[in-house]
């Protein structure tokens, strides 16, 4: 999965326009620029890559679903409904508009179960956030057939599953507005960074003053720019975009090379009984950057999971008891510890967070998941799908 397993002279030559140049702030210095605006064409790009009329490029995934938020008006007493499994940016991001982000049971899809979205729907909430995780989606259509009953707004955080597609429309673009990561570890990294993508206007148009402290960037004379309203910083540098333009180019081959390497693995394990698999959606197709699977319980995945180590088989995660990505370690979300002070509507708001999700139980605890690498040889595509096989052989064997 890591974009960076394809770093090559096209990320150098990139990143040296902008040393070339020397300007490394997305705005202003446009004399000095040599004609190079590195963030404006990544977003150019990502747009038309994601088939959407508006891109707009942050800082981080978290800035992403941070700005998104912000622009949809979400804040204060407003609710978002969230998978128990994701990673921790999920909530951050919630709390740091000044609203509450609401744990929901996920299904065999690992994200948000649509029975459950349903039954927290309350007059606060305000956005359902299915969350993307380990390159496959939820159920879509039943999130925004939800959406449209409630009239609430559909927010995918896409960060994990860059390239993954839903009815033929691209993760992210599927619903009112979607969120990438960049981090070194994701797809497509620009080593940090995320992206927002929308087909509304009026988000976009919030987005880039909103992710500029507020600039309206209206003229060529940024301290004579006006502030609509108040923003933030959560600009993506030029060096950042530069690896990132790099990076979204090859993303079709990396894609390609996922599925290949993700197909042998699977085929591979279709031979073991006890072994089943992630339920994709009908008309969605992962991105291929994990293969995701359930053991018959919970016992028995640990064991996976550690047979597999045992066997020489890297990059592969038990996300039950995982420090970053499951409730069950939340300790500061589910018992409120911050930094500054949260408002009394989110202390009230968390106390709806339960200690246990036992359907999420049911199928985390059951659930193993291995990175899918880019850069392995077919031969060693072939020697990790043969350890595979004898790790998980070797658990059922010995019961």
């Amino acid at each position: 999965m890591p974009g960076f397993e394809l770093f090559g002279a096209e990320e150098k030559k990139e990143v040296q326009d902008v040393l070339d140049n020397g300007v490394l702030m997305r705005y202003g210095f446009d004399g000095n620029r040599n004609g190079h605006h590195k963030a404006l064409e990544l977003e150019k790009d990502l747009a038309t890559r994601m088939q959407t009329d508006y891109a707009q490029v942050v800082s981080s995934g978290t800035a992403a679903l941070t700005v998104a938020l912000a622009c949809a008006g979400v804040g204060s007493g407003d609710e978002v409904i969230m998978p128990t499994f994701t990673f921790v940016a999920s909530f951050e991001a919630i709390l740091s508009v000044g609203a509450t982000p609401i744990l929901c049971d996920v299904d065999d899809t690992l994200t948000l179960a649509p029975g459950a979205v349903e039954a927290l729907i309350t007059d606060k909430t305000k956005v359902v956030m299915p969350v993307h995780m380990c390159g496959s989606m939820a159920d879509l259509k039943a999130m925004k057939a939800i959406c449209k009953k409630h009239n609430l707004i559909l927010l995918e955080d896409a960060c994990q599953a860059i390239g993954g597609t839903y009815e033929g429309k691209p993760l992210g673009s599927y619903g009112d507005m979607g969120c990438f990561s960049f981090d070194y570890v994701k797809t497509v990294t620009a080593g940090e960074g995320g992206g927002l993508i929308t087909n509304s206007k009026l988000y976009a148009d919030r987005a880039h003053q909103y992710q500029d402290h507020g600039h309206d960037h209206i003229g060529t004379d940024r301290g004579a720019e006006t502030h609509p309203f108040l923003g933030y910083n959560y600009r993506l540098s030029e060096l950042h975009a530069a690896v990132g333009i790099a990076q979204l180019r090859k993303l079709d081959h990396t894609l390609a090379l996922q599925k290949k390497n993700y197909t042998l693995l699977r085929d591979a394990l279709t031979i073991i009984p006890e072994v089943t698999f992630r339920r994709v959606p009908d008309g969605g197709e992962e991105s291929y950057a994990f293969l995701t699977f359930f053991l018959p319980d919970k016992e028995s995945a640990m064991e996976a999971h550690k047979a597999l180590g045992l066997h020489g088989v890297d990059a592969c995660f038990y996300w039950y008891y995982n420090n970053w990505h499951y409730y069950k370690k939340w300790e500061h979300l589910l018992n409120p510890t911050s930094l500054h002070k949260l408002s009394e509507e989110q202390m009230q708001g968390l106390q709806k967070n339960n200690s246990s999700y036992a359907s999420s139980d049911a199928w985390i605890s059951r659930t193993v998941s291995c990175l899918i690498k880019v850069g392995w040889s077919d031969a060693e595509v072939q020697e990790r799908a043969s350890k595979m096989v004898k790790a998980l052989q070797s658990v059922f064997i010995i019961n």
